[in-house]
């Protein structure tokens, strides 16, 4: 299968190659370490929906699990195209800036853009203004991966594609289900789930016991 962008290609890794070598070091770490950067905000996204109203929590608590989705989506759409990494199958490519991947370790779509895709819009979801810093993100991500050549230009925009698309509907249709678990989780006596899910917003709202017990000695 090819989607003829072979030239297209051949020219950013040609000017990866041309680049300061820091940043081909830089873009060698990114390619990787950006997908923890998308796990921290997870994490971030969570901790500040415990004290949010149940349905944000359960948007927090599904935007991975959608990108998981979307990263299964991608391995199974692998499996059916098996095309071959253009790091081996483009001829007259300069040599890739990390080493390629195995003999069947296809490239289309792209996993990292899926997941970077994914992640950017299940973010969105929890918050808006966060896409103004998980897109670039995305992209940022996207790119690396042609970059440092281990992927066709298609790979990761159809990844990105995959991923957002995948996250959406995922999130769309899980949240109901979810928010009536989180509501039930929240009305739990056991303080480890009470700590997983948070307070809520009712809790944040009340005012600090000693400020109580200070307005009724008055």
């Amino acid at each position: 299968m090819t989607f003829g962008d072979d030239e297209l290609y051949r020219d950013i890794t040609g000017f990866a190659q041309d680049t300061p070598t820091w940043v081909r070091h830089a873009a060698e770490v990114w390619t990787e370490a950006g997908i923890l950067v998308f796990g921290a905000l997870f994490v971030v996204a969570w901790w500040r929906s415990r004290r949010g109203d149940t349905r944000a929590f359960a948007i927090a608590v599904l935007a991975p699990v959608a990108t998981a989705l979307a990263y299964v989506c991608s391995e199974l759409l692998k499996s059916g195209f098996t095309e071959e990494r253009p790091c081996r199958a483009v001829s007259a490519a300069v040599p890739s800036l990390v080493e390629c991947p195995a003999a069947g370790d296809w490239s289309f779509p792209s996993n990292h853009a899926t997941i970077a895709g994914a992640s950017a819009v299940a973010l969105a979801l929890v918050r808006r203004a966060v896409i103004l810093l998980t897109a670039p993100l995305a992209l940022l991500m996207a790119f690396s991966r042609v970059f440092v050549g281990v992927h066709y230009p298609h790979d990761v925009a159809a990844g990105l594609l995959l991923g957002a698309v995948v996250a959406a509907a995922a999130v769309r249709l899980g949240t109901r289900p979810v928010t009536r678990l989180a509501e039930a989780m929240r009305a739990s006596t056991a303080p480890g789930v009470r700590w997983l899910t948070g307070p809520g917003p009712a809790a944040s709202a009340e005012p600090p016991a000693s400020c109580v017990a200070s307005h009724r000695r008055r």
